[in-house]
């Protein structure tokens, strides 16, 4: 059984590199002059949880119109129901949560907004050893997409979980596929990447199913930055104009649809009691609607429709 100490200095110390690497790209202050902020958190007692965490957040940045890198851990003295759905068995457990989530959302319709997550659970049951539960994964949604750089993404991705097994990766894609899922539009929300959850799997020369999906779980983790952020810099000095930004907003509409209704860690975060600025840190900064409106044939807005659609990318 892993230990929750060494969740923590792993899950944090990601974050640490992962606002590294994007301040790196951010660069020196720029005609906006805004880096990442700092925002420590801590629970208050008499709160439905306890624990505490760091948000890191940058808003009008030189490259970034907004992004969050944000860690968390903490416990509560019994699971919300949207971590039992598929376990009704640990209803009722008290739990400890640890786990950093990342969304960037570049200025420059031409570079994609980014999502990961990797996270712990551990549920504490009566008369019962602690369980461990992991889950996470990353998915890219572009506006104005480049074939190449949805490759490269998803080659990345395919590259991370190649250790863990031949089937994996296709495994975990076509998760990712059926989970970022607009439901009520029956549309993706963008072209995917790896989804997994609820893992606690063992395999050959893994003595402990937690070790494993521990090292699945860090795989993941390090393979972002490389996955992402090379698509950020090579796009975004692309000049653009009203037009994409308009269509950028308008896209930025299915963002915030799915993850305010169908996302099960933002369902987990409200429902659990937890920081509600932290939570909805993924959300985009401008956003437009817009009553049935369909791109024009042959447009480069219609060359997304084309893209949604799930398929071996690699």
């Amino acid at each position: 059984m892993i230990a929750s100490s060494a969740l923590k200095t792993y899950f944090s110390g990601l974050q640490a590199r992962l606002v590294a690497a994007a301040e790196a790209l951010e660069g020196e202050h720029g005609a906006r002059g805004e880096r990442f902020r700092a925002d420590p958190w801590q629970k208050e007692p008499g709160q439905t949880l306890t624990g505490s965490g760091l948000t890191c957040i940058i808003e009008g940045g030189r490259v970034f119109e907004r992004g969050g890198v944000a860690y968390s851990e903490v416990g509560g003295a019994a699971l919300p129901a949207a971590a039992t759905a598929k376990r009704p068995e640990l209803a009722g457990c008290a739990f400890e949560a640890i786990g950093v989530s990342l969304v960037l959302h570049p200025h420059n319709p031409y570079c994609p907004t980014a999502h990961m997550n990797v996270r712990a659970l551990i549920a504490t049951r009566p008369g019962a050893a602690p369980v461990a539960w992991f889950g996470g994964g990353m998915d890219l949604t572009p506006y104005y997409p480049f074939v190449e750089d949805i490759r490269h993404f998803h080659a990345a991705c395919r590259d991370a979980l190649a250790p863990f097994g031949a089937g994996v990766h296709a495994r975990y894609k076509k998760w990712c596929d059926e989970y970022f899922y607009l439901k009520h539009r029956d549309e993706p929300r963008g072209v995917g990447g790896i989804f997994f959850d609820d893992l606690n799997e063992g395999g050959a020369g893994w003595d402990d199913p937690s070790e494993r999906s521990f090292a699945l779980t860090r795989a993941v983790g390090d393979a972002f930055a490389g996955a992402y952020l090379p698509l950020v810099e090579k796009r975004h000095g692309i000049p653009y104009g009203e037009r994409e930004r308009d269509f950028q907003a308008y896209r930025r509409g299915r963002y915030v649809e799915f993850n305010l209704l169908w996302d099960r860690g933002t369902l987990f975060g409200l429902q659990s009691g937890g920081r509600t600025e932290s939570i909805l840190m993924s959300l985009p900064p401008v956003v437009k609607w817009r009553y049935d409106w369909q791109p024009k044939a042959g447009s480069p807005e219609a060359l997304l429709y084309e893209l949604l659609a799930p398929r071996d990318w690699v």
